[in-house]
């Protein structure tokens, strides 16, 4: 039984996670299960402080309570850094330069693509971005992708295992956008969002290289 609570439990903090606030009626209708079961989770969420809840005013009929996550609540999510990382390169931009700081992080981009081209070769468009999206899945970045009807992706990162040193050093965001764009084989990559910029997520639009 603890185990089932425990599954339930972090569904909840999956949905909010990837689909932001949302009432309890959303939230049963999504696990397919009675409101009565999911207020009984969210009250020992919140007890535990993994969640907030904040009432909301409706143009119609009562205010209704919506639940999202704390910043504990958050952190249950993959995190591959720590605070020794961000120091080291903050010592190295002293020490060094900003240029050193930059340099790493474009040594860590051209490791990236060496790491992962040949996972690339021999793929259409549409594989390639499922298999970038595999890729950033193991990594802990938590992406949902789907093509719309224009031929165009829609990519979005869900979590960023490297949010702090991402805040302090956009130049992480940038090799990250230019890794992206070799992988894929187009310069047709944008960011439209960025949790490092206080975004919901990272965005990105992704459209294939055309030939002339």
């Amino acid at each position: 039984m603890a185990t089932e609570n425990t599954s339930t439990r972090e569904e909840i903090l999956y949905i909010l996670k990837t689909q932001g606030a949302m009432p309890v009626s959303d939230i049963a209708q999504q696990l397919g299960i009675t409101e009565m079961a999911v207020r009984r989770h969210l009250n020992t969420l919140e007890r535990d402080q993994y969640l907030k809840t904040e009432r909301i005013r409706q143009a119609m009929g009562r205010p209704t309570n919506v639940y999202s996550l704390t910043e504990k609540g958050d952190e249950v999510f993959p995190r591959n850094y720590s605070d020794i990382t961000l120091d080291f390169l903050k010592d190295i931009e002293e020490l060094e330069g900003k240029s050193k700081v930059q340099t790493l992080f474009k040594r860590r981009e051209e490791r990236l693509e060496t790491n992962h081209r040949t996972r690339m070769e021999g793929l259409t468009f549409e594989e390639k971005v499922q298999t970038l999206a595999n890729i950033q899945n193991d990594k802990g970045y938590m992406v949902q992708w789907e093509k719309q009807q224009d031929d165009r992706y829609v990519f979005q990162e869900y979590n960023c295992p490297i949010a702090h040193v991402a805040k302090e050093y956009n130049e992480a965001c940038n090799c990250e956008l230019s890794l992206f764009q070799k992988l894929l084989g187009t310069e047709h990559v944008e960011r439209t969002e960025c949790l490092a910029k206080g975004g919901k997520h990272c965005k990105y639009i992704i459209q294939e290289s055309r030939s002339s």
